[in-house]
């Protein structure tokens, strides 16, 4: 449940449902923009959430359900799915989101993940056939990952920090008894990758900073239990595994060493050869296969949109897919006879629905319709990419939402949004939070500024240690390219965005007061001092790479308290909302409240929403509610005023 501070009068204010309506014009097309203002049906955030948030695909052994993970009862729950009579049957009812993993190879029991209240000390759960649960790896302070069954489902493997909190160990469980046996004990500070079909090959990865990490390959049958180096040796470069082949032969891993953009490697474990194995214009993100290894399914993160493949391996061809409804395919699974295939189809308009598909038939079946259906889909607004130039030329992409009743008889306020991280990507998608808004009247420019994910490894690393600067600036000129436009009202323009994106949204408000006439911050760091000295235990195996981009607390510090908010408080003038889950481990409530007290004494207005049963990230849909109601009437107040 929630806790609201209001710490400043907030009066309702009309939306722009009808705004510009009244006025005519003597060309054709702005009679046309004023008839879509007035039929364009406007919907509250209750209706936006109404929506039904889905993932998950795993097929039951037979091959007639799939497992997934849906927040249709207000929180994420465990179903098993028909295929044919597209059926749910509840499996979970927690107080805390459950999140499905998968069935087991050979029989209907489940395994899924669960933390507690927000705080990402995620367990790992056996839900069995007669309904009871069982978490094999207790403790308040464990947080533990399924890391992948045997080939035949007698064992399935468990990562855990139960014997150091800062380290992930890998344990065996038996597939019928749950005992665990220990099998590699992480004292080198590497991270579990993959692990080969027949068990006897673990991958590893290690991050040396943010532009260089190695793999290693442990064999399990030899006694010294010590990694090999294979990938990373001698250049400086990302290296991850990402799967072995099914006949655990070969590990196919990515890597940024021959060029800007991430290919996918294979790496031969008997003669130690390398080759590439897959390329593109963008980062390969994933691969994967089918249970024998038929097919190969791979995505591309082209300009902020994932681009999935499914390959025939006999043919080398990509599978000819049956005709679907636009969007982007994502989550695709296949039964363990690979006659059936599942995936999600997802877009701007359209949240994630769930769809079945029999290899080489002429069409699938939708199994979910997700979109609330009191919303017409007509009345949602795609997006689109556009770039602009920066303060120094650099040419910086962003995704761009127009509200439909904008016009340049009808100018909208507008919002720059920032993404999190450091390092994160806004990208195309549906977004029930960012459509409600837009749906109001608010366009929403999701800029992906320098330091982004997606566009090669010298922009990601351009704020290398220049955060809350440089960074900033391109936020900045965001702004800039949202004034050039004659449908935008260039003195109505906010910045919000969550974790990163909230410090980026203190950070304007706090040095470069003038620029944004509000702000809302949603758990974002205020003091990167603090942060950087307070990060979970679990997060040692990257805190170099953390520090190597963000800079090391013990001697950046001075650095640190000049980008960090909190101390430069005083220059906010500018209205500000505060939101912040009480639970959450990466930037803790103080952060927050310390912020608002600060700017509270300058006068200013604030805002502030504090979830107790959350962490970083919303998972509850009454909070994503009330979150979203928070931010309309907040800027229906400040902004468009």
């Amino acid at each position: 449940m929630k806790k609201h501070f209001q710490l400043a009068a907030v009066a309702c204010a009309l939306g722009l449902a009808l705004a510009g309506c009244s006025q005519t014009s003597s060309t054709s097309k702005a009679a046309e923009a004023v008839q879509q203002a007035q039929t364009l049906k406007q919907y509250d955030a209750e209706t936006f959430f109404d929506t039904t948030s889905i993932m998950g695909s795993s097929f039951s052994p037979n091959g007639d359900k799939i497992l997934v993970s849906s927040d249709e009862s207000g929180i994420y729950s465990l179903y098993a799915v028909d295929i044919k009579t597209a059926k749910k049957t509840r499996l979970t009812d927690f107080q805390d989101s459950t999140y499905a993993v998968r069935y087991f190879p050979n029989d209907e029991r489940v395994i899924f993940t669960k933390d507690s209240g927000g705080n990402e000390r995620f367990h790992v759960y056996v839900r069995e056939v007669d309904g009871s649960v069982k978490d094999l790896t207790p403790g308040e302070e464990t947080r533990a990952r399924f890391a992948g069954f045997t080939e035949d489902g007698s064992h399935f493997y468990i990562t855990s920090n139960q014997r150091d909190a800062k380290f992930m160990d890998l344990y065996r469980v038996d597939a019928k008894s749950y005992e665990v046996t220990p099998v590699y004990q992480n004292k080198m500070g590497l991270d579990v990758g993959a692990i080969s079909p027949d068990g006897r090959f673990i991958a590893l990865s290690k991050n040396n900073s943010n532009k260089d990490s190695d793999v290693f390959i442990l064999d399990t049958m030899k006694k010294t239990l010590k990694p090999e180096l294979i990938a990373g040796k001698d250049v400086e470069a990302t290296f991850g595994p990402e799967t072995f082949s099914r006949d655990s032969k070969a590990l196919y891993y990515s890597t940024n060493a021959k060029g800007e953009f991430a290919q996918i490697w294979r790496y031969d474990l008997t003669s130690g050869e390398h080759r590439l194995a897959l390329k593109d214009e963008w980062d390969v993100n994933f691969i994967y296969f089918s249970k024998s290894g038929r097919y190969q399914v791979s995505g591309v993160n082209a300009d902020a949109s994932t681009k999935v493949t499914v390959m025939d391996t006999k043919t080398g061809q990509s599978i000819a897919m049956p005709s679907l409804p636009a969007g982007n395919l994502r989550g695709v699974n296949f039964s363990a006879d690979e006659k059936t295939m599942a995936f999600y189809l997802n877009s701007d308009t359209s949240p994630n629905n769930l769809f079945v598909w029999q290899v080489g038939t002429s069409n699938a079946s939708q199994l979910t319709n997700s979109l609330s259906a009191a919303i017409d889909q007509n009345d949602l607004v795609e997006s689109t990419i556009v770039r602009f130039k920066s303060f120094d030329g650099l040419e910086i992409p962003g995704v761009l939402y127009k509200p439909k009743q904008a016009n340049s008889n009808n100018k909208v306020p507008a919002l720059v949004w920032v993404h999190g991280g450091p390092g994160g990507q806004s990208r195309t998608g549906y977004s029930a939070m960012q459509q409600h808004l837009v749906n109001h009247g608010y366009a929403i420019f999701a800029v992906n500024n320098r330091g982004s994910s997606g566009y090669g490894k010298t922009f990601f690393h351009l704020d290398d240690k220049k955060h809350g600067t440089d960074d900033l600036q391109d936020i900045v000129y965001g702004k800039k390219h949202l004034q050039s436009l004659d449908w935008v009202d260039g003195d109505k323009i906010g910045i919000m965005g969550g974790s990163y994106g909230g410090f980026m949204t203190a950070a304007a408000l706090a040095f470069e007061p003038e620029e944004f006439k509000v702000g809302i911050n949603i758990f974002g760091v205020t003091n990167w001092v603090r942060t950087l000295n307070s990060i979970p235990p679990w997060w040692e195996s990257f805190k170099k790479a953390l520090y190597d981009e963000m800079g090391d607390p013990a001697t950046d510090g001075d650095r640190h308290r000049a980008i960090s908010p909190l101390f430069h408080a005083k220059n906010i003038t500018k209205p500000l909302m505060v939101i912040q889950g009480a639970n959450d481990p990466r930037v803790l409530q103080v952060e927050s409240d310390e912020l608002v007290a600060a700017v509270k004494a300058n006068g200013v207005p604030v805002e502030y929403v504090l979830f107790d049963d959350e962490g970083h990230g919303f998972t509850k849909k009454e909070n994503r509610i009330e979150a979203s109601n928070a931010y309309l009437k907040f800027l229906n107040t400040y902004l468009n005023n």
